[in-house]
């Protein structure tokens, strides 16, 4: 299981990337001519959140570089050796692929509304169908899945602190995006509140 591991954590990564962020972003902005990417690099809090977002990625990829590619130095991470069983790291990609589908499924139920970050320039709708009748936020939601899933995949220092910041990181960002979102939408966000639960 191991070896299939290193080879198929990188192979998952490049196809997320693919399809849940560059591929989705071309594709939006060819369709709507906005660019989705909503992240700045002014002092904002906002884009405070979006340069951090950036380290959690590098920790991911740097991670995984060394867990598929470096197995002699994969030790100096800090294996988290008493989870690298068989069934944990199955249950990890388990999670990575359904995060996979569940993200790119609410990706598609966003519509031209699905952005990166707050678009403070161009109103977007409410939108409260398919998954977001479930969660009001189930992309965010399968990214948490996600990171949990690569720390169970390849458990190490590395993957825990991505899943633990990235974690907060989202619950600050969710909160964010529901101010926008109140004040472009006012009572009919306040309604779907009511209805629908931040996560689940």
């Amino acid at each position: 299981m191991e070896t299939a591991s290193r080879i198929l954590l990188p192979v998952f990564l490049v196809l997320f990337f693919v399809i849940a962020m560059a591929g989705r972003s071309f594709l939006h902005w060819k369709r709507t001519g906005v660019n989705p990417y909503k992240l700045g690099k002014t002092e904002s809090a906002h884009d405070l959140i979006g340069a951090m977002f950036r380290t959690v990625s590098f920790l991911v990829i740097f991670s995984t570089a060394v867990y598929s590619f470096l197995p002699s130095v994969y030790g100096y991470l800090g294996r988290i050796e008493w989870l690298e069983s068989v069934w944990v790291q199955a249950t990890g990609f388990v999670l990575l692929l359904a995060a996979l589908i569940w993200v790119s499924v609410g990706q598609g139920h966003m519509g031209e509304s699905w952005r990166i970050g707050i678009d403070e320039e161009n109103e977007t709708e409410l939108v409260h169908k398919g998954l977001f009748s479930l969660s009001r936020n189930p992309i965010f939601l399968g990214m948490r899945v996600l990171l949990f899933g690569l720390f169970l995949a390849a458990p190490n220092a590395l993957t825990l602190l991505a899943f633990g910041v990235g974690d907060v990181l989202m619950q600050v960002q969710v909160r964010l995006e529901e101010q926008h979102m109140l004040r472009l939408h006012g009572e009919r966000f306040e309604e779907y509140k009511k209805q629908v639960r931040r996560w689940v």
